[in-house]
């Protein structure tokens, strides 16, 4: 269960990083609080997860999920560029993120 916690965790961080995009200096409300819901929502999960995970473990999960999520959001909608040496460190970021969920503990 931790680990799903810590799975839409990552999720609700690529929801923050994404409306941090149109927030406007926090002027623009709707996406401001998109924000702030995502990023408590984030830390929440992150914070139950981290209860059963090793938080090292679970902070750098967290984290590579919401920059991995980040940078396939900006792909698929904001034009960033897509070549083969980001999709290789792609990759890698989740071969790292399956390699600490097999050797983490919980």
């Amino acid at each position: 269960m931790a680990w799903a916690l810590l799975l839409l965790g990552g999720c609700f961080e690529v929801g923050f990083t994404t409306c941090l995009r149109f927030v406007d200096g926090f002027r623009n409300l709707p996406w401001t609080l998109g924000f702030l819901v995502s990023a408590g929502l984030s830390m929440l999960l992150l914070e139950l997860a981290a209860r059963t995970i090793p938080m090292g473990t679970a902070y750098v999960v967290w984290g590579g999920i919401g920059a991995l999520g980040t940078v396939v959001v900006g792909i698929l909608w904001f034009g960033e560029p897509v070549n083969a040496a980001r999709i290789a460190l792609m990759l890698v970021l989740i071969a790292c993120i399956g390699g600490l969920r097999l050797v983490g503990n919980g």
